[in-house]
């Protein structure tokens, strides 16, 4: 008989629980049967947990930048010490194959890990300088404080490292929530980073939408991050400014991969497959956008439809499997209920199906003949659904790729260089790929435009949004 998982807070050091005692079941996407539960923190504990950052922040801040590197680094090597227990953690509640979490996303943390274990002891802008007659002015970054993160049930554990590893690195302390459905990752992180930190530098707490309304209505947190939905960074800008709290919001996509006539047809549809229907879809980056021009249109629905075809989900222990179930059975339900709604000049060329009865399972599914202002075009979705669309000509596809209220990623395809050029300067997006779609450094940042972000991730400008400027100057004479 199989011990059901049960999870507990990371607070101050150490597990721990909350005052009701109330829990939220954990359900297992590949099967949508329960395997454990997670604690429903509310108010009170939230109060009590921010009191335990703010307290180690007093002298966290005042750690030297080689210690905090060194903690980092230390982390970094005990996830990859611990990286099949996190694996494990990972794809339980996520579902996603396991070949996915040990060769690309495990992989990027620890990366990240030790970029910023490396950038905490860079200096940064600014130099001393006599700006004023008789003084000496020198400006300094300094951490913020207390930040409280939310994360995505999307990437569980490369999120919660890319938030709580630059916050540590510049000298905050973190109070982080992992998603609702995913905690499980984010508390053996917790536990992991628990022994190379001091007390009270990094806690995580479990929960719901309440738990983190309640974590931004704190008034201890200097800062609170989330990655989410346009709606929910929209909420958090809101009561964030009732206290005038920093925020970092890392919100939603709708990814344009634009593929002129030149473009080779067979790179693009297999890389544009991968890029839209890994994770099942489930990330802001996806390519669920794809334009075509006129010349390679049919060849490219019908290219592309192969490759949803041939891209079957499985559970993670599948080595075949080319992605995982949906979340959960309501995110399900919404990426059905999306594709029952289609209007009629919009046809679905590939997959459009549920697949099986057990789990949250979901074909690859291809929808051609949309028009810029359906529903499936204009809002993000978060499922393996992509639809393709035509353009005439160079500046109709600029027009339709900057057409939506996001702006984090697109991709353009062609063979023209001067043409990538110019399209990557004027398309709306915070990243833009040239011929590829998806990867990611370390060193380069990682936000959008728009309704997508008000941030930045990774490189140092990541840890620049962990930190604040002071202007000190001194009277020589």
């Amino acid at each position: 008989m199989t011990t059901a998982l049960e999870l507990h807070n990371f607070v101050g050091g150490e597990p721990a629980g909350t005052v009701s005692g109330e829990v939220l079941p954990l359900v297992d996407p590949s099967t949508g049967e329960e395997y454990g539960t997670a604690p429903l923190t509310r108010w009170t504990d939230v109060d009590a947990v921010m009191e335990v950052a703010a307290a180690a922040f007093e002298s966290w801040s005042q750690s030297t930048p080689r210690q905090r590197q060194q903690a980092l680094l230390e982390i970094a090597d005990a996830v990859e010490d611990r990286a099949e227990e996190l694996i494990r953690a990972e794809c339980r509640a996520t579902g996603k194959p396991w070949w996915v979490v040990r060769d690309d996303e495990l992989p990027m943390a620890v990366d990240l890990l030790r970029f910023y274990a490396g950038a905490a002891r860079v200096q940064q802008d600014g130099a001393a300088g006599e700006y004023h007659p008789g003084c000496t002015s020198f400006a300094r970054r300094e951490p913020i404080g207390v930040c409280a993160q939310v994360t995505s049930w999307t990437h569980p554990l490369l999120l919660a490292v890319a938030k709580f590893a630059p916050a540590l690195a510049a000298g905050n302390t973190v109070v982080l929530k992992p998603a609702e459905t995913t905690p499980a990752s984010g508390v053996l992180l917790a536990g992991i980073a628990g022994e190379f930190l001091p007390a009270g530098v990094f806690n995580l707490i479990c929960g719901d939408r309440d738990s983190g309304r309640a974590m931004v209505a704190h008034e201890v947190p200097g800062m609170f991050s989330i990655t989410g939905t346009v709606r929910s960074g929209m909420e958090v800008a809101g009561s964030s400014a009732a206290d005038l709290k920093r925020v970092h919001l890392q919100l939603g996509g709708k990814a344009p991969a634009v593929v002129f006539d030149d473009a080779d047809v067979e790179t693009a549809a297999r890389r544009i497959a991968s890029a839209a229907f890994g994770n099942a879809g489930q990330s802001c980056t996806a390519a669920s956008r794809v334009l075509a021009g006129p010349g390679i249109y049919d060849d490219l629905v019908a290219a592309l439809a192969e490759r949803a075809a041939a891209m079957r989900p499985g559970p993670p222990q599948d080595p075949d499997a080319a992605f995982g179930p949906l979340n959960s059975l309501g995110q399900l339900e919404l990426v059905q209920a999306h594709l029952d709604r289609l209007p009629e000049h919009a046809r679905v060329v590939a997959g459009g199906r549920r697949k099986g009865e057990r789990g949250f399972f979901h074909e690859a599914t291809l929808v051609a003949g949309v028009c810029q202002d359906d529903e499936l075009v204009q809002n993000e979705l978060l499922g393996p659904v992509a639809t393709v669309q035509r353009f005439a000509d160079e500046q109709e596809a600029v027009r339709l790729a900057n057409g939506v209220r996001y702006g984090l990623v697109a991709s353009i395809w062609t063979a023209d260089h001067a043409r990538a050029m110019r399209v990557s300067r004027r398309l709306q997006a915070g990243t833009v790929w040239i011929n590829t779609h998806h990867p990611f450094a370390a060193e380069m940042p990682h936000s959008g435009f728009k309704h997508s972000a008000s941030a930045r991730d990774f490189g140092r400008y990541g840890l620049e949004e962990y930190s604040r400027i002071k202007h000190v100057m001194s009277d020589w004479e």
